[in-house]
């Protein structure tokens, strides 16, 4: 059995759900679930709007000190701080899962994952690389950008269930627990940094290159993408496997993505097809009503900036106090 599931609050399940139908299109044996980092109680959905995918909140799935992490993290970081906890919870409750794959939600899934279950078949792990080739500009994101947010992007990560790969998981929940945040000057960058480490903690992890998986903003430098019978192409060479649509609005479709300067929409030609799709299905998935909902574990932004600066000051406070006590 193969488990694919995303994280989300319920301010992003156009989509989740888009991902969802992707994968019910392409892959139909494999079980999707969502994992809400958010509450139903209270909540009535539009039935328009229901949710096919089973939804799994993230206070069933037993995180010791999770409302801890809720006065730590804003909406970002704690919706990637349970990702490996989720993993835990998917292989603990299925007995039967062998493999279980992580996507976020803003990708669309294009093809069947034969490829990269015949991968889970012979490896332990799989990984896709931020970037496979040089960049050759001083534009955003570049090399360094990379070695500060990570070599890898976990928007996907698939794990085999073995001995290994549930102590790396369970080593990377601690990590997560308190140190899952955007930091830059720390070193910490979410989850990515932390996964630098996983093919040397689990050196059967297969770091998959070929460019049909996980094309996204910062690889565009190196992909290219065409079309024939119904079928989309990479290279013109690979298939794309799925595509990773972060940081793009459909409220402002002329926009590649958010996060980056080097491409607009218009310059690339061979992606805009690509983008008619993803907008055309959010926008069907009900983007527009579920952006009306707030995350209930995120606090107002002063409140949540108070705890964060609290935080903060007390670390020098804490490290001079353990010095002083050293003589």
């Amino acid at each position: 059995m193969t488990i694919a599931f995303t994280l989300c609050s319920i301010n992003y399940l156009a989509q989740a759900r888009t991902l969802g139908d992707s994968l019910a299109s392409t892959n139909p044996d494999i079980s999707y679930f969502i994992g809400l980092v958010d509450r139903l109680e209270g909540v009535a959905f539009d039935p328009a709007y229901q949710p096919a995918y089973p939804l799994v909140e993230v206070h069933t799935i037993g995180i010791d000190g999770f409302d801890d992490m809720c006065e730590r993290y804003n909406i970002t970081e704690l919706n990637t701080a349970v990702k490996p906890f989720y993993f835990t919870y998917f292989f603990q409750r299925f007995a039967e899962a062998t493999n279980v794959i992580y996507f976020d939600p803003d990708i669309i899934v294009y093809q069947p994952l034969g490829g990269l279950l015949r991968s889970l078949g012979t490896s332990e792990a799989v990984l896709t690389p931020h970037i496979n080739c040089p960049v050759n500009d001083r534009k955003t994101p570049n090399e360094l950008h990379h070695l500060n947010t990570g070599v890898y992007n976990l928007g996907f990560v698939a794990f085999r269930r073995s001995t290994q790969t549930l102590a790396y998981i369970r080593w990377w929940e601690e990590k997560l627990r308190y140190e899952c945040l955007i930091a830059l000057c720390e070193g910490l960058f979410v989850d990515q940094n932390w996964m630098n480490f996983l093919p040397l903690f689990v050196p059967n992890t297969h770091i998959e290159r070929e460019p049909g998986y996980n094309a996204a903003y910062w690889n565009l430098h190196e992909r290219y993408f065409s079309e024939r019978e119904g079928t989309f192409w990479v290279n013109e060479k690979y298939p794309l496997i799925f595509f990773h649509y972060s940081g793009y609005d459909p409220a402002r479709p002329e926009v590649l993505s958010k996060y980056q300067d080097r491409f607009e929409l218009k310059e690339r030609p061979d992606t805009q097809a690509l983008f008619e799709i993803y907008r055309e299905r959010l926008i069907r998935n009900g983007n527009e009503y579920y952006r009306r909902f707030a995350c209930c574990y995120i606090k107002p932004p002063k409140v949540y900036r108070y705890v964060r600066v609290r935080a903060w000051l007390k670390k020098p406070l804490n490290f001079l106090i353990a010095q002083l006590d050293t003589h």
